[in-house]
Parts: C-alpha cells; sequence; structure tokens
C-alpha cells in the first residue's frame, strides 16, 4: 500500500524578486477576493503593486524569502518518519512554489494507491482549507490523477494539537507569573474580513473552539485570556478583537502578555515579524510589563503524532 499525504500551506516568496508574484496568486483567488475573473484579474494586480513595497519590507527582514517551505518541509520529513514505510509525503503550496500543479505532477509520478490531503490550517475556513483543496481538484482532474483522495478538513480540537499548544504556553505562563503581577494569555489567530464571515464561514467558532481546548487543558484556576485575531489588512471590517488592541488595553492595566498563536502551525512572517517584532515594539510603547510569544507547534512530536493519526484514520 503506498500512500501520498500532502501537506498544503499558502507559501510564501523564495526571493525579494518573488513578492509580486506571490502577492498577485494570492489575490488572484477567488477565496479571496471575490469579483467576477476579468475585475479580479485587474484587483490582484493593483493590490499586489500597493502591496509589494510593504511586503517585501517584511521579507527583507526575514533574510529576503520566507521560511514557511522549509518549515513545512521539516514538518513532512518528520510526519513521514512517523507514518513509516508506505507513506510518502508531499507539500502542496496555494501561492508561491511548489504550486499545487507541481505537487499534483510529484504524487502522479509516484503512483500511490490514495491519497490524504492534510492541510496545515486547523481550523476550516473557504479562504485556507476549502481554497488549497479546490484547487488541488482542478489540478487533479485536470492532470488525470483519480486515484482515491479523502482530505481531512478541521482539525481545532485535535488531541496531540492541543497537547502542544497547552504544552508550550504552560512554561511561558509560568515564567510571565513570576513575581506576582497580573499575566494575561492572549490566543492569537489569523484575521478574517467580516464579510466573509457574515457568508457563513465557520473560522470563529472553530478558532473559539481551539481556545476552550487549550484553556481546559492548561487547567489553571482563575487564567485570564482572550481570543483575539492578527494581520488585518486594508480598510475592511475584520474580525475582532485586534490583537495590537488587546496589548494596548494589557498595557493600560499593567498586565504581563503571553501571546500564542493558534491558528499558525509554522513560524513565518505573521510570527516571526508581525508577532516578534511589530507587535513586541507596541507592548513596549504601551507601557506592557513583559511579552513573552509562545512558539508554534512546528516540529512538536505531540503535534506531529496528531496529525500522523488524522492521515491514519480511515
Amino acid at each position: 500500500m503506498r500512500r501520498a499525504v500532502v501537506l498544503m500551506n499558502l507559501g510564501g516568496p523564495d526571493s525579494p524578486e518573488a513578492v509580486q508574484g506571490f502577492l498577485i496568486n494570492l489575490f488572484s483567488d477567488p477565496a479571496i477576493i471575490g469579483l467576477p475573473a476579468p475585475l479580479r484579474w485587474l484587483a490582484a494586480r493593483l493590490l499586489a503593486r500597493r502591496r509589494n513595497k510593504i511586503a517585501a519590507d517584511i521579507y527583507r527582514q526575514l533574510g529576503g524569502s520566507s521560511p514557511l517551505l522549509t518549515n513545512t518541509e521539516a514538518q513532512a520529513r518528520a510526519l513521514e518518519a512517523r507514518l513509516g514505510g508506505g507513506h510518502r509525503c508531499f507539500v502542496a503550496m496555494r501561492y508561491w512554489h511548489p504550486l499545487t500543479a507541481e505537487a499534483v505532477a510529484a504524487v502522479k509520478k509516484w503512483e500511490p494507491d490514495d491519497i490524504v490531503l492534510l492541510p496545515l490550517y486547523p481550523q476550516f475556513s473557504t479562504t485556507t482549507t476549502a481554497s488549497s483543496l479546490h484547487a488541488w481538484r482542478c489540478e487533479a482532474g485536470r492532470s488525470g490523477l483519480g486515484c482515491p483522495t479523502r482530505a481531512v478538513e478541521d482539525y481545532a480540537t485535535a488531541d496531540g494539537f492541543i497537547a502542544a499548544l497547552a504544552g508550550l504556553i504552560a512554561p511561558m505562563l509560568e515564567q510571565a507569573s513570576v513575581g506576582g503581577g497580573a499575566v494575561r494569555l492572549l490566543l492569537s489567530a489569523h484575521g478574517l474580513p467580516l464579510k466573509i464571515v457574515r457568508r457563513g464561514d465557520p473560522y470563529p467558532q472553530r478558532v473559539e473552539r481551539t481556545a476552550a481546548a487549550v484553556v481546559a487543558a492548561l487547567a489553571r484556576p482563575n487564567l485570564d485570556w482572550v481570543v483575539c485575531y492578527q494581520s488585518r489588512v486594508g480598510p475592511l471590517a475584520w474580525l475582532g478583537p485586534a490583537t495590537d488592541d488587546e496589548i494596548g488595553r494589557a498595557g493600560r492595566e499593567g498586565a504581563a502578555i503571553v501571546v500564542a498563536p493558534v491558528s499558525f502551525v509554522s513560524e513565518h512572517s505573521e510570527t516571526l515579524v508581525e508577532l516578534d517584532r511589530d507587535y513586541r515594539r507596541i507592548a513596549e510603547q504601551s507601557g506592557v510589563p513583559a511579552y513573552y510569544r509562545v512558539p508554534t507547534v512546528g516540529t512538536d512530536p505531540r503535534f506531529i503524532a496528531a496529525l500522523a493519526e488524522l492521515v491514519e484514520h480511515e
């Protein structure tokens, strides 16, 4: 039995020259910009030009490229080792190489007996999970890849995922609590425009489930915690409360902060730049007594075990 496991993520530019192409691919996705195709084509190029300088500066702080592919490949190798013989893990990125079409070609060449699609978005959204799965189905149909395929759509409360999150958060809370001052846990997820939520996207409910499961696993009486959302862009109304607003509130109330990314499973621009640099600066300017950032679950064995269980579940 030969099983292909396809790890899916957004991807990121692999050089400064790739930033605009990555942005064009992102804004060309109908799950992101819901305009008719000709208008979306124009809007994607306009938005990419407007965002290019900002995005290029973000990736410059990361050495000129996104680390997301490297981190996703590390997860693929860890999962492959956990699953054992007969399994091979592939990586499909939505907006930059290796793009979905490249992953489909690689899987087809390997000739598996079946395929498991494993989006690395723990909480389902039409803008992430559904978009990646749709892209795969289109490319697989175009290439004639017709072997049995199963998709994992959501694992917001998977035991190993929650255990990994709680296990990484707990020591940070302990460290922040030394001295006896007030400590607040910010469970930060990627934001989403409210117009997408109003169309029925279940993402915020899934994030809330993750948060509730993590808090239950931490089992800390009287824990001060809040779910918040980061990475909003443009003039649209987004899910709230915003992470940066919660940081400002903590400063006004004299609470130290432990911020934990709960919708990102790999380190990339939203964690290494937005959380580690931009939001840390806001915390310092807001008078937050101390700012601690919990790492993503990455290749934590508990998380990899959760992924393996999802792959093996029939």
